[in-house]
């Protein structure tokens, strides 16, 4: 654990000093110094980038850590309940209604959050199967509802402009990121966090049946509700700066739990220092690769594909 901090700790400062200013490469400390364009540049565009892209790591690989745990499958990920088609929905709405970035982010945000609650409201009134199958069924059905939604909305967009600000977004990307998304976020990214990390304890339980978890002194609905709520509210934040980022909430668990074994004590923290990790090496590689920026939500599914497939052949992988 300490080696990953130290890793994201010596990232985040690469992540500060890579870029094409004042040439494609490192930014020299003397440079730096001596250079108002460059501190400028340092702390106006990239330290705000790499604290959300930190930020976007850390909430995603715990909430999947979290969604993978209490569901107790290893494909699930934070979108899976509805929450990133909702965003996606609630952006491209704001973006035809033609509101600026406050408008789009706060659309994002609460249709994610509308997307949690249909899929509890529908899960509720299922008449077959246990809590957790129908919350997973719900979760699909409300994510459908949302992308065929989306479709209508890129149907009747403007293809000359609102059509691309759109696709864009879900193609997700950092490169439009200030002080502002930092500020709109880091509040409820924090509390989201703090929650999930004070409950990593309960979690262990929280992934058995009820009837065992309450025989252990757990309320299981209610801490599961709460805990979801968190890993909802982390991505929901995120997303509405970020767009789409796909594979960091779905690869990450598998990694810490390879590192750090299947106990929430040590995986949930792991997978949060791993996706922080693993989303600054994407981002520094999608704005330095080529001379125009690759959109984030390509390289992490590039990336995360890869490292999928190298543990699936791994003979020595465990995952619950």
């Amino acid at each position: 654990m300490a080696l990953l901090a130290l890793l994201l700790a010596a990232l985040f400062l690469i992540s500060l000093l890579l870029g094409r200013y004042p040439k494609p490469g490192f930014l020299s400390v003397n440079r730096l110094m001596g250079d108002p364009m460059a501190q400028t540049l340092i702390l106006n565009l990239r330290l705000p980038r790499a604290l959300v892209a930190i930020m976007l790591g850390m909430s995603l690989g715990t909430a999947g850590a979290v969604f993978q745990l209490i569901f107790n499958n290893p494909l699930v990920e934070p979108g899976f309940l509805g929450v990133s088609q909702g965003a996606a929905f609630g952006a491209a709405l704001g973006i035809i209604l033609g509101g600026g970035a406050w408008l789009v982010q706060g659309f994002a945000v609460g249709f994610a959050f509308l997307g949690l609650g249909g899929s509890y409201f529908l899960a509720q009134r299922a008449r077959f199967g246990g809590w957790v199958l129908r919350l997973v069924m719900a979760g699909i059905v409300i994510s459908a509802v949302f992308s065929s939604g989306l479709g209508v909305l890129k149907y009747i967009a403007d293809p000359l402009s609102q059509l691309p600000e759109i696709t864009f977004w879900l193609l997700g990307g950092l490169w439009s990121v200030t002080w502002v998304e930092v500020r709109s976020i880091i509040l409820l990214v924090a509390a989201g966090m703090l929650i999930m990390l004070r409950m990593r304890w309960r979690l262990n339980i929280l992934a058995l049946e009820d009837e065992v978890a309450f025989s252990l002194g757990v309320a299981p609905g209610r801490e599961r509700a709460l805990i979801l709520l968190s890993a909802t509210a982390v991505t929901a934040a995120v997303v509405s700066v970020s767009g789409i980022v796909s594979w960091v909430g779905l690869i990450v668990p598998h990694i810490a739990r390879r590192l750090f074994g299947a106990d929430a004590r040590f995986s949930l923290p792991g997978a949060a220092l791993i996706g922080g990790c693993f989303v600054l090496v994407c981002d520094d590689l999608a704005r330095t690769l080529l001379t125009g920026e690759i959109p984030l939500g390509i390289m992490t599914a590039l990336l995360g594909a890869a490292l999928f497939s190298w543990l699936m052949t791994r003979r020595s992988i465990k995952v619950r």
